[in-house]
């Protein structure tokens, strides 16, 4: 717990115990007393206020009261500084955009919430100027910007989404920022590791995340981090052909297994238009017909939530997770059919498997999951000792926004 990282000075010694200190706050929340993270960290009393004080110097940390404290001294709880570092963090989908400010703990404010016609210039150009506007309302405080995106990313924040027609698809040219101060990935793999940070798979050494929106995505989860390929553009699910279908895919293959999940499989089952990132409502109209018990679209749900469990077997089979935890529609699949989604999916285990299945449970964090998911991407970036490094004297101009 106490491992000095490789530091061989008292001044990189400090700067280790700052990022740790930072680091923990952060990965709490902001919810535990100075005292509890000096005892986790393994820190001397003395060697915790002494960088306490100096982080509150430098604006990263405030000390408030607990909460319900015994009487006499009050304990403290470190959390974010009111002039400390902002995330910018964007949950951009086949339909519309979120854009939210994340501070140190993971609290966030929703700036903006904007609709889009499904091609880039659309979703990309109107994000791209709220979140420069944010950026300089900001100033110094701003550290960098997070956009998760419902498809493979590059090299570059370069990104497909096949069934909105993008390809090769420039993000942080079209929002008119930094390549390096925007950190750009793929939805289900951010759900995932905010899933492994703030939700069920916390603690979990192997756990698979599977995100449901208008198709399906999914990670695998192995110490905390979410395994995306030698490229990055791993963890592709739903494209592949878990269930035996043999329809075409927009991404080039046939059979692909988001085909008859998400949102889309919902309208095509109740004979609706479908794709190109359009039905939102129409789908959730017909989970709640489902629910009321309309037969046709109880049939549906059925087999989407049956499609699911057999998909999640397959990966259960390769991988053995501990945890499957489903967020977005996937979450509404378990809630609604959760008998069929279980017994698809102990149908396709094997025997092994089914004498000690995983636990399948929704998300932890809702629809949140890839909004935090691009706010810890950048946050990781940032709570290192070259991040810290380049944090702000006290003075800076448009540091005390």
């Amino acid at each position: 717990m106490s491992g000095n990282g490789g530091a061989t000075t008292s001044g990189q010694l400090r700067a280790h115990n700052r990022v740790r200190l930072l680091r923990a706050v952060h990965d709490c929340g902001a919810t535990l007393t100075r005292s509890r993270l000096t005892r986790d960290l393994e820190l001397a009393r003395g060697t915790a206020s002494v960088l306490v004080g100096g982080l509150a110097e430098d604006e990263l940390l405030h000390e408030e009261p607990a909460p319900e404290h015994a009487r006499g001294r009050p304990t403290m709880v470190p959390g974010p500084h009111p002039r400390g570092p902002v995330v910018l963090a964007a949950d951009l989908r086949e339909d519309a955009w979120e854009l939210a400010a994340c501070e140190l703990g993971g609290r966030v404010s929703v700036l903006a919430v904007r609709g889009h016609d499904g091609t880039p210039e659309d979703a990309l150009g109107p994000l791209g100027a709220a979140m420069r506007e944010h950026r300089a309302r900001y100033g110094a405080r701003a550290v960098g910007a997070g956009v998760s995106v419902a498809g493979p990313v590059a090299a570059g924040g370069r990104v497909d989404v096949s069934h909105l027609g993008w390809r090769s698809v420039d993000v942080p040219a079209l929002l008119g920022l930094p390549p390096g101060w925007v950190r750009v990935g793929n939805d289900t793999a951010l759900a995932g590791l905010a899933e492994a940070r703030r939700g069920l798979l916390r603690g979990v050494e192997v756990g698979l995340h599977i995100h449901v929106d208008f198709d399906l995505g999914g990670v695998l989860i192995v110490g905390g981090r979410p395994l995306e390929g030698a490229g990055g553009m791993g963890a592709e699910f739903g494209h592949m052909p878990l269930t035996g279908g043999a329809m075409p895919c927009p991404c080039g293959a046939t059979g692909c297994w988001a085909l008859e999940v998400g949102a889309n499989a919902l309208l095509r089952h109740m004979g609706l238009p479908h794709g190109g990132g359009r039905g939102r409502e129409q789908a959730e109209l017909i989970l709640a017909r489902a629910e009321a018990g309309e037969a046709e679209a109880a049939r549906a749900l059925a087999a989407a939530a049956r499609t699911l469990g057999r998909g999640v077997a397959a990966l259960v089979n390769a991988h053995d997770p501990e945890v499957v935890a489903l967020s977005g529609l996937g979450a509404d699949l378990h809630d609604r059919a959760g008998a069929v989604l279980a017994e698809a999916c102990r149908n396709g285990l094997m025997t092994i498997r089914r004498e000690r299945p995983p636990l399948i449970t929704p998300s932890a964090l809702g629809r949140r999951g890839s909004l935090l998911g691009a706010m810890e991407s950048v946050f990781d970036a940032f709570l290192t000792t070259d991040g810290l490094a380049a944090w702000p004297a006290r003075d800076t101009p448009g540091s005390r926004v």
